[in-house]
């Protein structure tokens, strides 16, 4: 099973907020091979179109190899992740055919839920500035929180070095949580912070749970956090990045024809 298939066989036996969450934050993290008309030309894609009683739905898969089963052979596909399709789909009324027809994460998403996801994923995390006098090891956090930012980091190859999760008490006494990302690459901060907030909001919690920051390794407050913190180190790419496929950069989403 895939791990769409496993988070929609949570979301079906269990039933709760918390498990319909995860699978649409699995969703917007999924790579989705998206079956298309015709080969993308540039960033231009162009999706087969499939109309039912319930409207107009595109076709994705969780694996290339469950699209070539649909279609009964190789087809043109773009892969692009789940959020980004839900950003090119959200002012259309159309849908998301994920997994048809025989596969155990076979589920239609309406134009509404892409609409509400994409209003989730586009909202921006707040900026505040204060002042931390101490810090300390991180207490009272869910596991299903931890879970969510280990994995979203894992997939954050070279934005950062790493990460320190800890307590901290602000000028005032005012208590709360910190990720603080070391050596981050510049102008990744907005995305990096925009993560951590749908780490936040897929897990059930409320934003103001966890503060984000970002500081060099020369830092004085980068050493405290080592002594008190729980680290989070961040894949590094082995060598230089090759050009993505259309869709794969969330800040230049493939266009639709």
């Amino acid at each position: 099973m895939t791990p769409l298939d496993i988070a929609h066989a949570a979301m079906t036996d269990q039933d709760t907020d918390a498990a319909r969450l995860a699978f649409y934050d699995r969703f917007a993290t999924a790579e989705l091979f998206v079956l298309l008309e015709a080969e993308p030309e540039g960033d231009n894609i162009k999706p087969q179109l499939f109309q039912t009683e319930q409207g107009a739905f595109v076709l994705a898969f969780d694996t290339e190899a469950r699209l070539t089963d649909f279609n009964q052979g190789p087809a043109p596909y773009a892969a692009i992740t789940g959020r980004t399709l839900a950003q090119m789909l959200a002012s259309q009324p159309i849908g998301v055919g994920l997994n048809l027809w025989e596969n155990p994460s076979a589920f239609l998403l309406p134009a509404g839920t892409l609409a509400w996801l994409n209003d989730v994923l586009a909202e921006a995390p707040q900026a505040i500035e204060d002042t931390p006098e101490a810090f300390s090891a991180p207490k009272g956090l869910p596991e299903v929180l931890i879970t969510a930012i280990d994995a979203r980091l894992a997939s954050a190859e070279g934005l950062a070095k790493f990460a320190y999760l800890a307590g901290v008490t602000y000028k005032g006494g005012r208590p709360g949580h910190v990720l603080a990302f070391v050596d981050a690459k510049a102008g990744v901060e907005d995305a990096l912070a925009g993560t951590i907030r749908e780490a936040l909001v897929f897990s059930g919690l409320e934003a103001g749970v966890l503060d984000v920051t970002f500081l060099k390794a020369s830092d004085p407050l980068t050493a405290h956090l080592a002594r008190v913190g729980l680290r989070f180190d961040l894949p590094q790419p082995a060598s230089p990045t090759q050009p993505s496929a259309p869709g794969m950069d969330p800040s230049k989403p493939p266009k639709l024809r």
